[in-house]
């Protein structure tokens, strides 16, 4: 059994097809009209990506919202270090009272 591998969209047009596209894309829209279409589809593009980047980040602030202690970090961490030395003597201050 030889398994072959069948494209999604079917095979990629070559240069000869992209050719024949072309010239019906010329007939069907015009010379003066397809750098137009070529502009509203470039901005539509942009559209779409600005569209979905604000989409993710409303999905990280609702993220951080949920769990706002996951990213937190401490600048000075060494209020929160006991081991170190200047750690407090209880024995000292039994004897001085």
């Amino acid at each position: 059994m030889a398994s072959t591998l069948v494209p999604l969209f079917g095979p990629v047009p070559g240069g000869m097809e992209m050719v024949v596209i072309l010239l019906i894309a010329v007939l069907l829209f015009g010379a003066n009209k397809i750098p137009k279409l070529a502009r509203s589809t470039g901005q539509a593009m942009g559209e779409f990506q600005k569209g979905r980047q604000q989409v993710e980040q409303e999905l990280e602030q609702i993220e951080e919202a949920a769990d706002p202690d996951a990213e937190m970090e401490f600048e000075d961490d060494d209020e929160f270090n006991l081991d170190d030395d200047d750690e407090l003597d209880l024995d000292d201050e039994k004897e001085s009272v």
